[in-house]
This record gives C-alpha cells, structure tokens and sequence, in this order.
C-alpha cells in the first residue's frame, strides 16, 4: 500500500486555495518528498506530517516553482535540528541550481544544519529494497533532465501455511528458504519445492508521478496499467497550442494518456488559476470517468482494491 499526501497543487504561483507544487508519497518506513515549492513546509506542518523521517527530496526538475520551498525547508531545519541527513534527489541542472540556492542565499558561508547529499538522478532504479522498488524516467518539459518516478511494489507469491502443514513442514527457516525460493528436504527425505507452497503470483501496486510535462506519447510504457498516475494538468483543450508552446498538457491529454494506458486512477495537479476546478474535472471526466482533480491536503491511500480517501480538508 502506498499513500500520497498532496500538499500543493497549484500550477506556477500559489493561489488562494491552492500552495506549489509538493507532494508526499508514504511507503512502510519511507517518506518521499516529491518536489518542494515555496510554502511546501507550512503546507508539511498543517497537513500534520510533520518532518520526522522526511529525509528524501526527489525533484522532478528545476524550475523556481518546484524548488524554492527547500530555502525555507532547511532554514527551519536550521532552528529546529530536525534531522540528521537530507538527500536531495534531481537532475544536473536542477542540482546546481538547488546547490547556489543553499549555498548562495541560505547559508552564505554557513555549515549545513545537517548532513545534505546530493544525487544526481539517472534513468533507471534509485532505490530498491526486497518488497519494493523506486526508479526514474525521463519527462518532457523545458530544458534537460525532468524526471519522473516510478514507486512500485515488487510482485509476491503468499505463503499456503495450511498446505505446508499438510506437507510436514516445520515453522521456523525452513519456510523462510521456501518463501525466498529455495527447495527444503524433510527429516523423512522428502523434498518440498516452493511451488508446492506458494499461491499464484499477486501484482504489486504502481504509483507513478509524473509532474509537469509536455507530451505523453513518450509516456505510454511507463505508465501502462498503473493503479494511481499523478500528472499535470495546466491547460485546458481550448488553449493546447499555448499549452505546446510552454510545455505543459491540458486536461484532456492527461486523460487521454491515463485512458490509453489503462491506469486505474488518474489524479490531476498542477492547476492553473485561469481556470475553475469544475472545468478541468468535465473536461477530463468526459475522457476518463472518475478522474480527480487533487485539491491541497487531499491524502489517499492507493491499494489493489482501489483509491482511499483519507481525509480532505
């Protein structure tokens, strides 16, 4: 089970109702901090959050609108000794451009509060454990290196206990070779093999977050069959040559691609204030029902069985 925090949900400047772009995917002891716009810790605060173990920033590139809240981000950690370690996750260019913002503005020849690394991010996994898996894959917008990420759970195979009690197998590391693959003998001789002990093959769940981008042909595999897609939706139908000419999608190519893709559910951010939220939810409702336009706070846990509200603001 994955949940997503949505924290900001504006697109290029804050509006009344909505903050810049951040959101918070949350998986076992992970916290991932996707993007960090200006306001993004008061957003982390009154969302109830808070800041324990938020010690990974991905970005998903540079522009000031998905970058500036790290100032403030690490002068409260400054103050407050929060954490130890933060790992600030990006492209090239976003990095250099994060780095003078810490080094040049905030600190100015200050030590760090705490331990800041910075990885730059290639296609391909960045971080994988045995029950999950997060990689990166390249995006179009304006300029290199946009990313997006890829949180998906890694498929599994249960345990039949009450098989493995039938065939005399004892509790213990005997079931645990069994689970991790590998053949057991008895202390009668006899031979157990795993396929003799676990189920059919369970899907894990996939969450992907694309943030801005400019096209979606180049999108289509990644996002294939996807149970929860995250992706902008700047523009509306009616202005898709301004949306081309500054590198962003309307609502209705963001459904477009979910519907395509079979993606389960399509959350939609990045929304500009030209716009009423009714506009874009019809607009991308008529091409893929059940599409939700994410609003600032708006938190959902995403399983197999489907998309959870836990709570609105």
């Amino acid at each position: 089970m994955f949940e997503i925090v949505f924290l900001g949900t504006s697109a290029s400047a804050p509006s009344v109702h909505r903050g810049l772009s951040a959101q918070m995917v949350l998986y076992n002891e992970y916290r991932f901090l996707i993007d960090c716009g200006e306001g993004t810790q008061r957003q982390i605060l009154k969302s109830g959050l808070g800041f324990k173990r938020l010690d990974r920033v991905l970005l998903t590139h540079g522009h000031l609108d998905h970058i500036l809240g790290l100032g403030g981000l690490l002068s409260t950690f400054s103050r407050w000794e929060t954490l130890d370690r933060l790992e600030i996750w990006g492209g090239r260019w976003t990095l250099e451009r994060v780095h003078d913002l810490i080094y040049r503005v905030v600190l100015r020849g200050a030590r760090p509060p705490l331990e800041l690394v910075f990885r730059e991010i290639q296609p391909g996994v960045m971080l994988e454990d045995e029950s999950f898996q997060l990689t990166a894959f390249p995006v179009s917008h304006r300029g290199a290196e946009c990313f997006g990420f890829c949180f998906a759970e890694k498929a599994r195979r249960p345990f039949l206990a009450d098989v493995a009690e039938a065939l005399g197998v004892p509790r213990g590391p005997e079931r645990r070779r069994l689970v991790s693959g590998q053949p057991i003998t008895l202390a009668d001789g006899r031979v157990v093999h795993p396929d003799q002990v676990l189920g059919p093959v369970i899907p894990g769940i996939k969450l992907v977050h694309v943030g801005d981008a400019g096209r979606t042909d180049d999108l289509l595999e990644v996002v294939r069959d996807a149970d929860a897609l995250v992706i902008e939706a700047t523009y509306l139908e009616v202005e898709a040559e301004m949306a081309h000419q500054f590198g962003h999608l309307t609502a209705a190519q963001a459904a477009r691609l979910g519907r395509e893709a079979g993606v389960r559910q399509l959350f939609l951010t990045h929304i500009s204030r030209r716009y009423r939220e009714a506009e874009v939810q019809a607009e991308a409702e008529a091409i893929l029902p059940g599409t939700i336009v994410a609003r600032d706070f708006d938190h959902f846990r995403i399983t197999r069985s489907g998309c959870q509200r836990v709570s609105q603001e």
